[in-house]
């Protein structure tokens, strides 16, 4: 498996699986399978209400906790709860976790980010993130930091290449790890015939082209599925290399365009919406 160094020395894996949008169940299927299979990366959200059934797969995969790099992320209504990340450490049933986010730049963000330093101080998070925190939000962050974040999640495809974020994201070398890796299923994204062409030459789907394309841009891609094939598909991406030329032909492919459009209107919503957590 491939890995990244992050900016305080400790090493992440390049590719790992996502469970936004997978109910309990799935997720715990989901990340039980592609740990046996390979996987070393788990990211997972107190938003995704499915933090205990990861847990649950974690454990019955078989994998040691050590050799999994597991990442949560805080939601904006607990960032002004002092238990809020001993309570995901429970619901999680783990002693710290390798990364840990504030999800959205809402509510009492900087609380939020202050949990995290203590975290990380504490080591109960290896490394700290933030997620959806673009333009005036990571400028207005960066005056208050006392630690410099090593991750930061956001949407990010060949349409939507974070171009601008990618040159302020450099000069602390924090990592950027991507979401709607596949362009949110989007056909027109996936029937690129740049992709299809590399397909057949490299003998892979355009899907595992993308994702490929994503970890040689040097970032971290969490694709999210609840079929097994398709997990072990999206793993399948590291026999193979692009070469500069290709990358170059589909880095003409960015629009700047992306598909989720949050309005600022909407934080206030996110600070105020609690998730109703699984039951034990």
């Amino acid at each position: 498996m491939e890995a990244i160094t992050l900016n305080n020395g400790i090493q992440c894996p390049a590719i790992g699986i996502g469970t936004f949008m997978l109910a309990p169940a799935e997720a715990e299927n989901s990340v039980r399978e592609a740990l046996k299979m390979g996987y070393r990366l788990v990211d997972t959200a107190n938003a995704y209400v499915n933090e205990r059934a990861v847990g649950r797969g974690i454990k019955a995969s078989g994998v040691p906790r050590e050799d999994i790099f597991l990442s949560t992320k805080l939601w904006s209504s607990e960032y002004e709860n002092e238990k809020a990340v001993d309570e995901t450490l429970e619901r999680l049933g783990v002693a710290g976790v390798d990364l840990l986010y504030i999800h959205q730049p809402a509510g009492n963000w900087l609380a939020g980010y202050r949990q995290l330093e203590r975290a990380y101080r504490e080591g109960k998070a290896k490394a700290i993130g933030i997620s959806n925190f673009e333009g005036q939000y990571i400028a207005e962050l960066a005056k208050k930091w006392e630690i410099v974040p090593q991750f930061i999640q956001v949407e990010a495809h060949p349409y939507f290449t974070q171009a601008a974020l990618r040159q302020t994201l450099e000069k602390d070398d924090i990592k950027l790890m991507s979401w709607y890796p596949l362009g949110h299923g989007d056909k027109s994204l996936i029937a690129e015939p740049i992709f299809e062409q590399l397909g057949k030459k490299y003998g892979k789907s355009s899907a595992q082209v993308i994702l490929r394309w994503h970890t040689q841009m040097g970032f971290v891609v969490i694709p999210g599925s609840k079929d097994v094939a398709h997990i072990r598909d999206n793993l399948n991406i590291m026999d193979f290399s692009l070469t500069d030329d290709e990358m170059a032909a589909i880095a003409k492919l960015n629009k700047n365009e992306r598909y989720y459009h949050r309005a600022d209107e909407q934080l206030a919503g996110f600070a105020a919406w609690k998730p109703a957590y699984e039951a034990e």
